[in-house]
């Protein structure tokens, strides 16, 4: 009996992610960064000025989908294939500067390429820097 009700719970969660339109935060595919761009160290010094124009481009470029500050809950959010990532978890946090560097500029999926709207590279840099302020 116990079994049955256990089922019976899994397989109704399963049909409500299905029919509210969950969408998931991770589709599954890994996001490979060439290896010369997760060693990349930044090229701008974290500082108030870089983090001011980070923040500026961010407001400008990114809070429509990733929020505000970074939670992945824009206004635009629910318009994707996948939930923005919450840039303020470890897994997020953990990844190399050239990693978000790479991502930010080459984008994919949902994510656009940023490299021609944002291009100055050391502008993508000060993004970079100021993801790096956005911490629970």
């Amino acid at each position: 009996m116990k079994l049955i009700s256990t089922v019976t719970v899994v397989a109704g969660l399963f049909m409500f992610t299905l029919l509210s339109g969950f969408k998931p935060f991770y589709d599954g595919k890994p996001w490979a960064v060439p290896d010369n761009f997760k060693n990349m160290k930044s090229a701008v010094a974290s500082n108030a000025e870089s983090i001011s124009a980070g923040k500026a481009l961010w407001a400008l470029h990114c809070s429509s989908c990733h929020g505000k500050t970074g939670l992945g809950d824009g206004s635009k959010a629910a318009q994707l294939k996948t939930q923005p990532p919450d840039f303020t978890t470890s897994e997020v946090q953990g990844q190399t500067d050239g990693s978000l560097f790479y991502k930010t500029s080459e984008g994919r999926d949902d994510m656009p390429s940023f490299k021609k709207k944002i291009a100055d590279q050391d502008d993508i840099w000060n993004l970079v820097v100021y993801i790096r302020t956005l911490k629970k």
